[in-house]
């Protein structure tokens, strides 16, 4: 059986093993019972994500891995910048994510600023959510050291794994492509020869 065919019990179960751990010892070393690990690991209570965080630490894996999100593969292949531009698309197709793309460029302006713009306040379904985590990733880029800032990163990885999002229709794709977008070069009359 791999990781993503395993529930959540199953593979707290098999990192406790890899430990070395028994039941009692995992129920110590988090001060639960060894009746709240056994309904862990048989799936008969929910474990929240803040008892997951405590569980990946303890047993010295990730949270991500216990949620069997596995990050490596989902992980975009990024060679060209074709390829950071597809990811950039993908955004158009999310439902219930709004958002503009503003440019400033010489000369009505001294920099070239170009960026992303979700409004936090905005009557859709995740924009709140995109800003919550930019806030937090602006922070724990400025502020956390690499260690911490992995942690981070897993843990959040992990809370947003339970956030489905769904794709829009063709109508919605086609509205959030007619949205005001300052232009940031000629590609029209682009040469693509090599």
């Amino acid at each position: 059986m791999n990781n993503e065919e395993m529930t959540i019990g199953q593979r707290v179960r098999k990192a406790r093993k890899e430990k070395g751990y028994n039941q009692t010892e995992l129920a110590n070393a988090l001060g639960k019972s060894l009746r709240t690990i056994q309904k862990y690991e048989n799936g008969e209570i929910e474990i929240s994500i803040s008892m997951l965080n405590e569980l990946a630490k303890a047993l010295d894996t990730t949270t991500t891995y216990l949620l069997g999100y596995k990050t490596e593969t989902v992980k975009p292949q990024i060679t060209t910048f074709a390829d950071v531009a597809v990811m950039l698309f993908e955004l158009e197709k999310v439902a219930g994510l709004k958002f503009d793309i503003a440019v400033k460029r010489p000369p009505r302006n001294d920099n070239w600023e170009c960026s992303i713009k979700f409004d936090g306040k905005a009557k859709t379904d995740l924009n709140a959510d995109m800003c919550l985590f930019l806030e937090g990733w602006a922070d724990a880029r400025e502020n956390y050291s690499t260690e911490k800032y992995a942690d981070w990163k897993d843990k959040t990885l992990a809370y947003y794994s339970r956030l489905a999002v769904d794709e829009q229709a063709d109508e919605a794709k086609d509205n959030a492509i007619k949205r005001k977008v300052t232009p940031a070069g000629d590609l029209e009359n682009y040469d693509y020869k090599e």
